[in-house]
């Protein structure tokens, strides 16, 4: 009975004791960090989305044009510079997704987020045209490459600004929630 009782004091000590790893919760990630890396994420997941369509023939854009100005050499079409654009279309969507976060984030509808793809396929495909030659003009583009481009611009959209919405509305939530029990008491 007493070594059950030792234990049992063992293991209460053990629960109260701040130094052990068990007993240390995680620390939150700060709400930009959460912004990055919903970025990032959102950028590898839409570019790969964007290769599967390349890919199967749903657009005649390759995706890699993102080293078209500045990238020489045929490196480009073998696996390496695939992978490589992948990893540039995440690093860039975070510039993307702070942009989203510094205008639009207290917007609780899934409509911004598909505005903000609209906005930013036409940024791609009318401002920024003239860095990459592979994007025709408009007229010259076949309609299935707008139309897969454009649902994958909305959809990453979608993607980035629900994501961001969300969170800072749990976080307004939670906000709220706190300066309501301090009020109670």
């Amino acid at each position: 009975m007493s070594e059950q009782n030792n234990q049992a004091e063992k293991v209460k000590g053990d629960q109260t004791n701040p130094a052990l790893e068990q007993n240390q919760s995680e620390k939150p990630m700060s709400f930009i960090g959460m912004v990055m890396l919903t970025g990032f994420i959102g950028g590898l997941i839409w570019s790969s989305i964007a290769y599967l369509c390349y890919y199967f023939s749903f657009t005649k854009l390759e995706p890699n044009i993102i080293f078209e100005p500045w990238a020489v050499g045929d490196w480009r079409e073998r696996w390496i510079g695939i992978i490589l654009s992948i990893l540039a279309y995440g690093i860039i969507s975070i510039g993307v997704a702070l942009v989203y976060y510094g205008v639009l984030r207290k917007f609780k509808s899934m409509w911004v987020g598909a505005g903000y793809g609209i906005v930013l396929f036409f940024t791609v495909f009318l401002l920024l045209r003239p860095l990459f030659p592979s994007i025709k003009s408009f007229a010259a583009i076949d309609y299935h490459t707008l139309i897969t481009s454009l649902c994958i611009y909305i959809l990453y959209g979608v993607f980035i600004g629900y994501s961001i919405s969300y969170e800072e509305n749990e976080l307004r939530h939670e906000e709220q929630k706190q300066k309501s029990g301090e009020m109670a008491r």
